[in-house]
């Protein structure tokens, strides 16, 4: 199996495929990003099925890119026959036409020869890795599970039988377009392969357009601009939820039992990609997340799920798949996630901080958004002082959280700065401000500890927590102060990896037999700490650091391994990409970046 940086995503806001260097997509669930995979290799190992195309010889040379400012992926081999590119994307922007929802478009090109190519088809589905049956339709090839339906189109092409090589050559004068379209529950709609590829082209020029948005002048505007994508393709557009990533099960530890899903939306970190791209002038997407919170959450408010599915129902159990090998066998392979029934006190900060970012941009909430963002207040109001699961899901008793007291002093310090603009009764304005004082008062008493110069993972423990790199952020305490100064070095110090590399807490202190990587956004989070500190050399030279371990695409992982630089846990991550953009904001005020 290729490693996980080797692997780019392909995607169309409702679902994403990761493709390797070699031109197999490993990855790809449908009809959305949290159904079961039709492709699904990178975790089900062979029987699970993938989509090879690519030349049929042994490349000699590899270079990958994605089209300026697209989702465009490029792939080029060089062979004993001639230059290979692979080009594929998938169609963001469906609406209006008589289009299917999901369609992957992969051609083939050659320069300078004919290229001997060849292509795997074998799709599988669900647990049991189901064949499909299997029908012709024209030169087209039907694959259908039940209710579920693909079309494998070629032009021109060979006769495609699933399952087994296909050899065909290129030649420099005619491309090979492949056409991969999806149904589910309604009519399978063909598209040629002429109308596919100028859908995608189309599209580019929609990406592109989107992207000229972003400020000219900001700094690491290209790196900022891939993540702001990879953020974008990741939200499920028929409802706005943005899923933290596309994969399951990828592991955190090679061979090692931390391997979750993470095909779902979690509020907290949605929260944060949303401020990042009200960062760069991005309401629109703002909007979305907070109408579909808004559904979303209605019928536990004003309890905030840990995390919620693309269409906002309560996540499926957790559970292992049976005889899936796992990545590199990390295993179990799971699906569902039982982190959605614990009570984390942080995601109302971010939550409401995120509002409170929309309304510094000029943007009032709606009626209903902000009496479902006062429900959230008063919760945290009645609720601050009860232990919680904190934010790294650790599945184990509670307890007082530091982070998670300064999220909730944050949420009520976000909902009092609302209310100044919109309206509230005196009596819930007084509450808020009762609470989020006492907050304060406990957490500087209780949450610090004098010995170490810092605050601490919980209350009286000396571990430490790198959530707390957010506390420059917050307002709890003075910037530049010496409490935070010295929380942000005893961090770096005492959870360093490594370099930039941060562990979120002492590693192995999880309850969860083993260990893992560096958490990636935590050193983004120190980046934005120390900028914000106004130690803005140390914080350029610790992105620059984190900038150049990028995957070879511009995409991360989760995590990393300190000893190896190898990525780990689940990818592309937006948490990570959201902390990236957050953090590039901070600097972009330095005269010395370029």
């Amino acid at each position: 199996m290729q490693p996980i940086a080797d692997y780019g995503l392909v995607g169309d806001t409702r679902t994403a495929a990761l493709v390797s260097s070699d031109g197999s997509v490993d990855w790809l669930c449908v009809p959305r990003f949290d159904s079961a995979p039709i492709f699904g290799r990178l975790v089900g190992g062979p029987a699970a099925g993938r989509f090879r195309l690519g030349p049929a010889a042994t490349p000699t040379v590899v270079a990958r890119n994605y089209r300026h400012h697209t989702a465009t992926l490029e792939t080029t081999w060089i062979t004993p026959g001639g230059k290979l590119t692979l080009t594929e994307a998938m169609v963001a922007e469906v609406g209006g036409r008589l289009l299917p929802a999901t369609v992957l478009v992969r051609r083939l090109s050659a320069v300078g020869g004919s290229v001997d190519a060849v292509v795997e088809f074998d799709p599988r589905r669900g647990e049991q890795h189901r064949e499909p049956r299997i029908r012709h339709r024209g030169q087209d090839l039907v694959c259908q599970w039940g209710a579920l339906a693909i079309s494998l189109s070629c032009d021109p092409g060979p006769a495609i039988e699933p399952g087994r090589p296909t050899h065909f050559t290129v030649t420099p004068d005619r491309p090979v377009t492949f056409v991969l379209t999806v149904a589910y529950r309604e009519p399978l709609i063909h598209v040629q392969a002429a109308a596919a590829w100028a859908l995608l082209v189309e599209d580019e020029g929609r990406w592109r357009d989107w992207t000229a948005r972003v400020d000219q002048d900001l700094p690491f505007r290209e790196e900022v601009i891939r993540s702001l994508l990879t953020l974008r393709l990741l939200t499920y557009s028929p409802s706005g939820a943005p899923v933290a990533a596309p994969t399951t099960s990828l592991p955190e530890q090679r061979g090692g039992v931390r391997n979750f899903d993470y095909r779902f939306a979690w509020p907290r970190d949605a929260s944060i990609g949303i401020v990042a791209f009200l960062s760069v002038g991005m309401v629109e997407e703002a909007r979305g997340f907070l109408w579909w919170l808004l559904h979303a959450s209605r019928l536990q408010r004003p309890r905030l799920p840990v995390l919620l599915t693309l269409d906002g129902r309560q996540a499926p159990p957790e559970r292992g798949l049976r005889d899936w090998p796992g990545y590199v066998g990390s295993v179990p392979v799971r699906v569902g996630n039982g982190a959605a029934q614990q009570h984390q006190l942080d995601g109302y900060g971010w939550i409401l901080n995120a509002a409170w970012t929309l309304v510094q941009a000029g943007h009032p909430l709606y009626g209903e958004t902000w009496r479902a963002m006062q429900g959230f207040a008063d919760l945290v109001a009645r609720r601050w002082s009860q232990p919680d699961a904190g934010i790294w899901e650790v599945r184990g008793d509670q307890v007082h959280h530091v982070h998670s007291k300064l999220m909730a002093w944050l949420a009520l310090d976000r909902a009092l700065r609302i209310a100044e603009t919109h309206r509230l009764s005196t009596g819930r304005r007084q509450r808020w401000q009762a609470a989020r004082r006492a907050i304060g008062i406990e957490v500087k008493n209780l949450g610090f500890d004098t010995s170490m110069g810092s605050y601490t993972r919980s209350y009286g423990s000396q571990e430490l927590d790198a959530a707390l790199l957010i506390l420059p952020q917050i307002g709890i305490e003075e910037r530049g102060s010496p409490r935070t100064r010295g929380t942000l070095d005893a961090i770096r110090k005492q959870l360093s990896a490594g370099g930039p590399l941060l562990y979120r807490y002492p590693p192995g202190r999880d309850g969860l037999p083993g260990t893992e990587g560096a958490f990636l956004p935590c050193s983004f989070w120190l980046v934005e700490a120390l900028a914000l500190d106004d130690r803005r050399r140390e914080a350029l030279e610790l992105f620059a650091d984190l900038l150049s371990r990028a995957s070879p695409l511009g995409l991360y992982a989760e995590e990393m391994d300190p000893a190896t630089g190898e990525y780990l846990g689940n990818y592309p991550q937006a948490l990570t990409h959201a902390a990236l953009v957050q953090a590039a904001l901070a600097l972009r005020d330095l005269p010395s970046v370029s």
